[in-house]
């Protein structure tokens, strides 16, 4: 499954999965993004995550192609770079949907308190449905000794800027990355980086915030059985199951309820390769209800799909789940 492509917000991008035998790419660029200190601070102490929403409180247009090295660089008096992690997609959103897909992962304790961050940058009332830009990021590092910023860094820079690999600069700031990322691995999640010679990264996964996002987004944000578009109550379900995959591909997931989500997950209920919603006779048998679910199997010759063919349920996927988890 190596160099497989996928396509996010329009774009494709070839990645390999994370083994010490894939394939790795040279990046083209990386950008260092001016990093607010407080976010910094707050996801540092985190568990390990997955993936990280680095936010720009204006909603500015944003620009980078999926699995470029993004780099935290904090703040005066610190002036250096404190970690990084790489681009899954970028797009702005009402920080309410911010933090419905990413929730402390933002940064923040709370929706409230994410708000209240937003509107201390932005120096205007700010409700939580106004947009902002967002840079989700996967596979977060923090360096316990942080890198020096680039030497060419100028105080005037706001957002921040991008760094072209053939630049000298550029050079010696990714290979110090790199040894400081090699030198740091108990504090990584999943080390992006093929060693600290050449500068070369094995890009990005999704993570779990990222694929729900796109899974919902791929369906119009409603259940591919019920139709419900409630979004509290939908989730990506993965096909197979991310243990076996070992990455959040669009193709594998599908837009449920959170109910039919869970016995889709038991096997009591699956969908068809010909894209069928299909109920077990054992749902009836052990909990003796569940007759709307069957009234969803009769509603019509197909689910609710993906307007885009490329992000259609894999069909091997299903026809995994409907051999070993239905209850057929």
């Amino acid at each position: 499954m190596y160099g497989v492509a996928e396509r996010v917000s329009g774009a494709w991008t070839e990645y390999a999965l994370h083994d010490a035998s894939a394939p790795v790419i040279r990046p083209a660029r990386f950008y260092v993004g001016v990093t607010d200190t407080k976010w910094f601070r707050f996801l540092r102490e985190e568990p390990l995550l997955d993936e990280v929403n680095f936010w720009s409180p204006g909603g500015r247009k944003l620009n980078a192609e999926r699995g470029m090295p993004f780099l935290f660089k904090l703040k005066s008096p610190e002036n250096v770079i404190g970690g990084g992690a790489f681009v899954s997609f970028v797009e702005r959103m009402p920080i309410r949907d911010a933090w419905e897909f990413f929730g402390r992962e933002n940064g923040a304790a709370t929706l409230e308190d994410l708000r209240l961050r937003i509107q201390a940058n932005r120096k205007v009332p700010t409700s939580a449905d106004d947009e902002i830009g967002c840079f989700v990021l996967s596979q977060p590092f923090f360096f316990s000794t942080p890198v020096a910023q680039p030497e060419d860094w100028s105080g005037s820079i706001q957002g921040g800027k991008y760094y072209d690999l053939t630049e000298s600069v550029a050079q010696r700031v990714w290979r110090d990355v790199s040894v400081a990322l090699t030198a740091n691995q108990p504090r990584v999640a999943a080390s992006p980086f093929g060693g600290y010679g050449a500068p070369v990264w094995q890009p990005t996964r999704l993570g779990q915030g990222a694929f729900r996002k796109l899974v919902l987004d791929a369906y119009g944000r409603r259940c591919a059985v019920s139709g419900e578009h409630t979004v509290p109550v939908l989730q990506a379900s993965h096909i197979k199951p991310f243990a076996d995959v070992e990455q959040h591909e669009i193709t594998n997931g599908l837009a449920l309820r959170s109910d039919i989500h869970t016995l889709f997950d038991l096997g009591y209920v699956t969908v068809t390769p010909e894209y069928r919603f299909k109920v077990s006779d054992r749902l009836r048998e052990d909990f003796d209800n569940g007759e709307i679910y069957y009234e969803y199997a009769q509603r019509g010759p197909r689910i609710f799909l993906p307007g885009d063919q490329e992000l259609m349920p894999n069909r091997e996927h299903l026809e995994w789940h409907l051999a070993t988890k239905f209850k057929g």
